[in-house]
């Protein structure tokens, strides 16, 4: 199974105390498919990047940890974005960020038809809210079509609406977006508190009811250290995580959660067991700084798909 993970990474400044910050490369869907490479998911990064060093620093990395980078667009004269992590006593962070140029922006707009052919052979794609803030009315229609002939040559839609205010012009821009792709969606992966603030859910259940509503089959709501609520094959249950932390950065808690249900599922793992293996690469993945831990970190006690890598 081949999953192409869309959207957008950028230069990642972490506060490493002092005054110091540590540089990395972060972006949400990034993040989660350096996981999903990670635990053995033959994975590829489709994003725009520039033609500076920073940009060759990201693809090298990136194939560092096995993603593949042949559908990466390079744009000539540009810089990715950039983005600064702070994080209070309880490990919640906030951001800053310097991305309006950024080439990620242009995807779909300079992706041509050869390549959104190649795209739509991929067996999942993966996108976020996120991913859907990057680009114009033209680029996210681009987008649509893309979705809809690869779920007509078989592939599925993986969707975490990771909804960020400042993404978006407004909330309803951002609603008028997220209800045209949800009908294509084959496994949301929603922070309550997201859908909470774009759509007014009252509570999990509400947000499984409207995400049903839209034809959604298979549905995880996260909420943070209370677990998630899962809705999949006229089942629904609730999935507490193994143990309750004390977060150093919560810094990609739901890109890894998302990397290691969709892992889990790819290979054939029951829904209840594949949100236990994303509460448990999440739980380590709080435990350090920055969005993306070491490898010697990463849990021993997830199933992995292929070879260790």
């Amino acid at each position: 199974m081949k999953v192409a993970s869309i959207g957008e990474c950028m230069i990642e400044f972490s506060a490493a105390g002092d005054g110091l910050f540590a540089r990395g490369f972060g972006g949400d869907t990034l993040n989660t498919a350096v996981y999903l490479s990670r635990l053995g998911v033959d994975t590829a990064y489709v994003t725009a990047l520039g033609d500076d060093a920073l940009s060759e620093a990201m693809v090298a990395a990136w194939q560092a940890e096995g993603i593949y980078t042949g559908e990466v667009l390079r744009v000539s004269g540009r810089v990715p974005g950039l983005y600064m992590i702070e994080r209070d006593a309880r490990g919640e962070r906030s951001f800053l960020y310097w991305r309006d140029r950024a080439p990620a922006r242009e995807l779909f707009d300079r992706a041509d038809d050869a390549t959104l052919e190649r795209l739509s052979g991929f067996d999942w794609l993966y996108l976020s809210g996120i991913s859907l803030s990057l680009y114009g009315e033209t680029g996210r229609a681009r987008l649509r079509e893309l979705l809809i002939a690869a779920r007509g040559r078989g592939g599925r839609i993986a969707f975490d609406g990771n909804y960020r205010p400042r993404g978006w012009s407004d909330a309803e821009a951002a609603r008028c977006a997220f209800n045209a792709i949800l009908p294509l969606v084959d496994l949301a992966l929603p922070t309550l508190e997201d859908e909470q603030a774009l759509f007014g859910d009252e509570d999990a259940a509400a947000c499984l009811a409207r995400l049903k509503a839209q034809g959604v089959s298979e549905i995880v709501v996260k909420r943070g250290p209370l677990g998630c609520l899962v809705e999949a094959g006229g089942r629904r249950v609730e999935i507490p995580p193994a143990q309750v932390v004390q977060p150093v950065d919560t810094t990609a808690a739901g890109d890894s959660f998302n990397a290691a249900y969709l892992a889990a599922r790819i290979c054939g793992a029951a829904p209840e067991q594949a949100a236990q293996a994303g509460h448990r690469l999440a739980s380590a993945v709080i435990m350090s700084p920055g969005a993306v831990i070491a490898r010697e970190a990463m849990p021993k006690d997830i199933l992995i798909i292929g070879a260790s890598r």
